[in-house]
């Protein structure tokens, strides 16, 4: 990943913007059985875990420094893929003894994170976006515009009511009545974010992202992109088993 200049100010290189986190704490419990015994983002599709498909697109965009938390089974999860090698990345493992939710997972990580500017992809989810394309919304945040990029999908059917607006390139509360306009899209659970997002986030402590995002939306502070591409919410064996099937079909023609 080749040096960026931002409006002639900012300077972000190779070595800060390589690191990427990957949010694997998650019990799973829609899945169950299956995550009584593995955790959900080590669960394969398609002929391997959902975990190696974000670390396989993730390196081919340049993020060769992988974090990743775990909590439930975790230890499986570092049996699994090592310290990265095998993938051409190497990977930190953040271990919370309970799952610590999205802001509290990231903000217990952060010292393993080398950069102010990092992207967050949830491991139970299967997506083909290009995370080269985070590299304009990574340059911005360290520049100090924003607090937050996230990448939004079209609303899937378990979930019709989305959860943000997207005016443009900015982000609004899908629920504040000042919002500009209806359509409303779904968080992809891929994201952006500087670290001053979470400046008042306790390490170790539980806390959910919602609150922050929306923070960030007031203060005008929190932009966005619309993915129109594959992207599946495995959230239940149906869901995995047809997923699984389709890709291994696709992968035989």
């Amino acid at each position: 990943m080749a040096d960026l200049d931002f409006d002639g100010t900012a300077v972000v290189s190779a070595k800060n913007m390589r690191t990427a986190m990957i949010l694997a704490a998650g019990r799973g419990e829609r899945m169950r059985p299956l995550t009584d015994h593995t955790p959900k983002p080590l669960l394969p599709v398609g002929g391997k875990p959902l975990l190696v498909w974000h670390i396989e697109r993730l390196r081919a965009a340049g993020f060769t420094h992988i974090v990743i938390n775990h909590a439930h089974l975790g230890q499986q999860i570092e049996d699994a893929l090592g310290n990265g090698a095998a993938f051409g990345v190497s990977i930190e493992y953040s271990r919370e003894v309970s799952a610590l939710e999205t802001a509290g997972g990231i903000a217990t990580a952060l010292p393993l994170i080398e950069s102010e500017v990092f992207p967050v992809v949830n491991g139970d989810i299967y997506c083909e976006f290009d995370f080269s394309r985070l590299v304009e919304p990574l340059v911005r945040l360290a520049a100090g515009h924003d607090q937050a990029h996230l990448v939004l999908v079209d609303n899937p059917p378990h979930h019709p009511r989305g959860d943000f607006v997207l005016d443009g390139s900015r982000l609004h509360d899908a629920d504040s009545p000042f919002t500009p306009h209806p359509l409303r899209l779904t968080f992809s659970g891929i994201g952006v974010y500087h670290r001053a997002l979470f400046a008042h986030t306790v390490a170790g402590e539980k806390a959910p992202l919602a609150p922050l995002l929306r923070l960030a939306i007031d203060a005008g502070r929190a932009s966005g992109e619309h993915y129109s591409g594959r992207w599946i919410d495995v959230g239940t064996p149906a869901r995995l088993t047809a997923l699984d099937e389709e890709l291994r079909q696709h992968h035989a023609a």
